[in-house]
């Protein structure tokens, strides 16, 4: 869902003609031509032939600019490979986006694993910009007021972790919703080397729930990739939430995509 090996592409279909009746559920269809906003960037000293741009996150900023992180991974980075990269549109139709550089790096210093930054994921709460973003065993948060530049939300011990599935599960590919007072965290995780997808709520960004799993096995399988880059879209018409999920990689690979049973967007779905 938001892995591209050689480049960012976007397509665009308007909220209605998204969905497209199909038995009892909603099937998402692609609307125009893609075009091609970013690519493989040059990273200086961290370079190397292998590289790939994967796990992005697109969102506004406060300047009406359009902004693109990416996890860049298998570059020259000590550690786990990983880092963050920015690119910069005028427009969201607009094609090539200007490279803005190395846009984060993970810090030890606050308890992430060295190169290990997956997945940003930002979204917009009242004037304030919210990154979620894994640091290789925690989900993350960083704050920000212009969009562009961010700070790291820490905990009382100087932490940047909020939480992990559990140490050596590789907890990663958050995703965020607002609803009802309430911020809803999805991710994906693999304990005992078995992929599924959890879901976290909490008021204040600072205190979460327990974890529910919301989505394993089926399809997708049950290995440790089976259940990454979970996005939830509620469709207003049918008050239903529907999750997406990596289902397996390859050019021809299919994107599964649940309905969660009932309308809270937290019910179980195998």
């Amino acid at each position: 869902m938001r892995t591209f090996a050689t480049g960012v592409g976007i397509a665009i279909a308007s909220v209605p003609a998204l969905f497209l009746a199909a038995g009892t559920a909603l099937v998402p269809q692609i609307d125009g031509e893609f075009w091609q906003v970013a690519g493989d960037p040059d990273l200086g000293k961290y370079t190397t032939p292998k590289q790939q741009p994967v796990d992005f996150g697109i969102w506004q900023a406060a300047d009406g600019t359009w902004q693109l992180w990416s996890c860049i991974r298998a570059t020259a980075y000590p550690g786990k490979t990983r880092l963050f990269y920015r690119w910069q549109g005028a427009q969201l139709t607009s094609k090539d986006w200007q490279p803005m550089g190395i846009a984060m790096e993970a810090d030890p210093n606050f308890g992430e694993t060295e190169g290990g930054l997956q997945a940003p994921y930002v979204m917009k709460q009242g004037a304030e910009y919210l990154m979620f973003y894994g640091d290789w065993e925690h989900i993350c948060l960083a704050r920000s007021a212009d969009g562009k530049t961010f700070a790291r939300q820490l905990g009382p011990d100087g932490k940047s972790g909020m939480f992990t599935e559990e140490l050596g599960a590789n907890t990663r590919d958050p995703m965020t919703l607002h609803i009802g007072g309430l911020f809803y965290l999805y991710y994906t995780a693999y304990p005992n080397r078995m992929g599924a997808d959890y879901v976290r709520t909490s008021k204040d960004l600072r205190h979460w729930s327990p974890s529910k799993k919301v989505a394993f096995g089926g399809a997708a399988g049950t290995n440790p990739y089976s259940a990454e880059c979970p996005f939830v879209y509620y469709h207003k018409a049918s008050g239903f939430y529907y999750l997406f999920r990596t289902q397996r990689y390859g050019e021809n690979a299919p994107i599964e995509h649940l309905p969660l049973e009932g309308s809270d967007g937290l019910r179980s779905r195998k």
